[in-house]
C-alpha cells in the first residue's frame, strides 16, 4: 500500500504537480481524503518555500499531510501524535538525504535565474523525485505509528 502511494506521488510530480502538492495529494488519496483545498494549500510550500531556498517542498508536503491526518480539531487535544510524526519524518528525511532545505538538497537557489537554469540543465527534477517518494513513505509510516520512528527503506 505504501509503495503504491510512493509511486503515485512520483506520478503526480512527473505529470506537472510540484513537490509539496504531489506528496500531499498522494497521502490524501491513500487516506481517502478529498478536499478542494488539496493541493491548493501546498502550492506555496513548493520549490523550497516558493523558491526562497527554504524547507524542501516534499518534506513540507509530508508535514502538511501529517497535520491533515493527525492534527487537532479541538484545542484540548494533544499535539503529541502530530508532533511526534512530524519529528520522525523530518529526522528520517535528514538522515537519508543529509539536509532539509531545497537549496542544500539541490545545490541551487530556485529564486535566481542561475538556479533555475542549473536545476533544468542538471536534470535535478530526477533528484526531486527521490525526495517526493521518500517524503511520502516517511509521512505514511509516521502517520501509521506516530509514536515510533519510521524504519529505513
Amino acid at each position: 500500500m505504501i509503495e503504491r502511494a510512493m509511486a503515485r506521488s512520483r506520478e503526480l510530480f512527473e505529470s506537472g504537480w510540484f513537490c509539496a502538492e504531489s506528496v500531499l495529494m498522494a497521502v490524501s488519496e491513500h487516506h481517502a481524503i478529498d478536499s478542494q483545498l488539496i493541493p491548493k494549500l501546498a502550492t506555496g510550500f513548493c520549490s523550497g518555500l516558493s523558491r526562497s531556498g527554504g524547507l524542501c517542498g516534499a518534506l513540507s508536503g509530508a508535514v502538511l499531510s501529517i497535520g491533515l491526518i493527525l492534527g487537532r480539531d479541538d484545542a484540548n487535544q494533544s499535539v503529541d501524535p502530530c508532533y511526534n510524526a512530524v519529528c520522525a519524518t523530518a529526522d528520517g528525511f535528514v538522515s537519508r538525504f543529509g539536509a532539509d532545505t531545497c537549496q542544500a538538497l539541490t545545490g541551487c537557489h530556485l529564486g535566481t535565474d542561475e538556479g533555475q537554469v542549473r536545476f533544468r540543465r542538471g536534470n535535478l527534477h530526477e533528484r526531486c523525485l527521490e525526495f517526493v517518494s521518500e517524503a511520502t513513505r516517511l509521512a505514511l509510516m509516521s502517520i501509521a505509528n506516530p509514536m515510533e520512528p519510521p524504519s529505513d527503506p
